[in-house]
């Protein structure tokens, strides 16, 4: 699987990069489209993007504690992590980025707690 894969509890699908090309080609994916994606303010993280258009706040706020998860921020830090919130339509590439750069027009922010994380964490181990 190129991608990380989350079923929620009000069955939508979550998808994440597990690395700069996984996030390029799942950007790529949904570049132009409404669908939410999120990825920390620091640079190292996954980008997630939230497979049905019109989420629910429950819904992204849960995708923003996978996403922060998953992110150097909450490796290095083990602290609250700032997300930021955009559309693929808010995006954009340019040929001299890296991969798994890419310009973000605007976004909102969320911080993610890191109890939220924790819960997260544990949920996931088996």
């Amino acid at each position: 699987m190129k991608f990380r894969q989350f079923t929620l509890e009000s069955g939508t699908v979550v998808l994440l990069g597990k690395d700069a090309e996984s996030n390029d080609e799942l950007i790529k994916k949904f570049k132009g489209k409404e669908n939410i994606i999120i990825h920390t303010v620091m640079p190292g993280s996954p980008f997630c993007v939230i497979d049905n258009a019109n989420p629910s706040i429950k819904d992204i706020s849960i995708s923003g504690t996978y996403c922060a998860k998953f992110s150097q921020d909450w490796r290095d830090n083990k602290k609250d992590v700032k997300i930021s919130i955009f559309t693929g339509k808010d995006v954009k590439k340019d040929k001299k980025m890296e991969a798994g750069t890419w310009a973000v027009k605007k976004s909102k922010i969320k911080i993610i707690k890191k109890e939220d994380i924790q819960k997260v964490e544990a949920s996931l181990k088996i």
